[in-house]
């Protein structure tokens, strides 16, 4: 994810469609759950509750059309928008965030977590974030503020990740980074 944001600002950059000191990379949790609520404070960004009409939820791991897993997720855009134009910030698939997980985070401000691993999970490994539930999820898992552990080496059919676009405030601010 981290190596495809950073060809995807190379690339953006050397066609003239990205200027010095912006890039494309993961949101941050804080970045992702503004998005997701866009200026709402209630559990989803429809309300206090969420239905399969708003978000592509609810559907059994076994019970897509075909029987194999990961067909249940649909074309992004199939579900209403949320108040800020945003599609599928609740339900379709997990999205990673450039964070990584940490037990308790600071209030009222962006930490942007990337460099700091957090605490290992039992077997030594670490997590990053990922947010918004998926289709095989109840609404519960796809609320704005929910935040759940998944290790990027671990592989998923139900996870997948949205860019966003970033001022760096340097002219050249492309780090090399994994593809965790």
């Amino acid at each position: 994810m981290e190596e495809y944001c950073r060809r995807l600002t190379e690339r953006a950059r050397a066609l003239g469609e990205l200027p010095a000191g912006w890039e494309f990379r993961l949101p941050t949790e804080a970045q992702w759950e503004y998005a997701c609520r866009a200026g709402t404070l209630t559990a989803f960004s429809f309300g206090e509750s969420l239905t399969s009409a708003q978000a592509n939820i609810g559907k059994p791991y076994d019970g897509t059309p075909d029987g194999t897993p990961g067909t249940a997720a649909v074309r992004v855009g199939s579900y209403p928008a949320n108040a800020w134009g945003l599609h599928d910030m609740h339900g379709n698939e997990f999205e990673w965030c450039r964070d990584w997980y940490h037990a308790r985070l600071p209030g009222g401000i962006d930490p942007d977590l990337r460099e700091t691993q957090g605490i290992p999970n039992h077997d030594g490994t670490y997590s990053r974030v990922r947010r918004g539930g998926a289709w095989m999820d109840d609404a519960a898992f796809c609320r704005s503020a929910l935040r759940l552990r998944y290790e990027p080496p671990r592989r998923a059919d139900h996870i997948g990740f949205r860019v966003v676009v970033v001022e760096t405030g340097e002219a050249s601010d492309l780090s090399p980074g994994d593809d965790n």
